[in-house]
Order: structure tokens, then sequence, then C-alpha cells
């Protein structure tokens, strides 16, 4: 079976994309093409509903086995597969998924403080066009609601934030040395210790790797009425998109 040997499980705005962008460097790894599968995230097809965009980024979800599996089918051989899908450490029912599939599997876990990590979750929305309010802590207070509505994980703002309670589950499934948890902080300060610390635990060489790239960068937009005017445009397209198949949905945005 071509699967992966270890995940960068957690968690969202905290350097995962970078993260994966590094590990890619290495030569004695291998990192799937698509940075974020989420195969991990449904049994089977995902929602057909839920906030804005969400049914876009449903459709890129690798949720088949054989095309997951054809991620890693490029892997050198005995070079240590991995992929990269932020939401898993939240998502209870992913991270038994991955239990009952690759039991040995080793978790990466980056950690941000969670309120700069809901603020930068807000602002990527926000700057994309598909956060609907532009106020950081009314947008917060909308969460329940928005669970309640079916609304996607990457919306849940300070849930995705309560990192004990995910870390436990995480460790009822998985021995302690399966999973490494590290500061999103250790990154940006100190990337070259930091990516040894990695490497070491996947079993990979040190000294190959130094330095984080600059990925999944945003900016935030000034709330202008050219923003809010393209901001209704976004959220207008992913809402027709969410009735239209396939590549028309796409171009609907």
């Amino acid at each position: 079976m071509a699967l992966p040997d270890f995940l960068v499980a957690g968690v969202p705005k905290s350097g995962t994309t970078a993260l994966h962008a590094a590990l890619s460097r290495h030569p004695g790894l291998y990192m799937s093409p698509i940075k974020e599968p989420k195969f991990f995230l449904t049994d089977g097809p995902p929602p057909s509903k839920g906030g804005p965009g969400d049914v876009l980024t449903y459709r890129e979800h690798v949720w088949q086995r054989d095309r997951y599996e054809a991620l890693f089918d490029a892997a050198p051989p005995g070079v240590p597969r991995g992929e990269s899908t932020p939401l898993y450490l939240y998502d209870r029912a992913a991270l038994r998924r991955i239990r009952d599939l690759i039991p040995a599997a080793r978790l990466v876990v980056i950690l941000r403080d969670p309120v700069e990590r809901a603020h930068s979750n807000w602002t990527h929305l926000w700057s994309a066009g598909l956060e609907p309010e532009p106020d950081f802590v009314r947008a917060c207070a909308e969460e329940e609601r928005r669970i309640t509505a079916g609304w996607a994980s990457f919306w849940h703002y300070t849930a995705l934030g309560k990192y004990g309670a995910q870390l436990d589950y995480a460790f009822s499934l998985f021995p302690r040395e399966q999973v490494l948890v590290l500061r999103y902080r250790l990154l940006v300060d100190d990337p070259a210790a930091t990516l040894d610390r990695i490497c070491a635990f996947l079993g990979a060489e040190t000294g190959v790797l130094t330095e984080i790239p600059r990925e999944n960068v945003t900016a935030h937009p000034e709330h202008t009425l050219g923003h809010r005017a393209a901001a209704l445009g976004m959220r207008v397209g992913v809402a027709a998109g969410g009735l239209l198949p396939g590549s028309a949905a796409a171009a609907a945005t």
C-alpha cells in the first residue's frame, strides 16, 4: 500500500503550508504533491453544503482511496512519505480513521497562540472575500450558529484553538512517542533547529534544511467599498457554484 508514514496534522494557520514546502526539499522525505488532500476528514464523499466557499473546497478533497494512495506512488523506496492536512487534529473522526488505517503513523503538530491563530484564520477568509463579518470579535460570536448550520471546521475560529482537548484525544489513540508537538514561534524564530527536530522525529537526516520558505502569507485588505464589492461578488459566486458541477462551479469564482 502507498500510504503516508507521517502526517502534519495540525493546526490551521500555524505555518503548515510553509513546513510542507520545507520538508518537500529534503531528499530523504517525500511529501504529497497535493499539500492538503484531506483524505481522512470524511469516510466517503465530503458534504454537499456548508458555509461560503465550503462546497468548492469540498470538491478538492482527495477522498477516494486509490487517488489518495496514488499521491505517494512516486516516493522512492524506503523514503518516509507524508502529507499535511492541519484539520486532522481537530477532527476526532479523522484521528480515528488514521489510527485504524495507519496506526504506526507519526503526527507532527504545530501549535500557535490561539488568539493569533483565530485572527489569522479570520483574516484568511476575510481577505478571500468569503467572511461576511468585517469585525473579528463579532465573527467569533457567530461561531456556534455557524457550527449548527454545518459550516466547515475552518470557520471554527475559537474551537480550533482548544488544543488541550484535541491533544488529549490524540494521545488516547496514539502513543506519545508518535506525536511531536511544537510551537509555531519555534518555526519562525529558530527554523534550522526546529526542522532538525522534525527530521529526526521522522527518521530523516538532520542538518539538511535550514529555513522555512515564505508560503501562504495572508495580507489583510482594508474594509473599503472596493473590498466589500469584491467580497459580495465572491460570496455570490461561491453560492452559485454550490449549484454548478465541476469546472462550471470553478468558473463562477
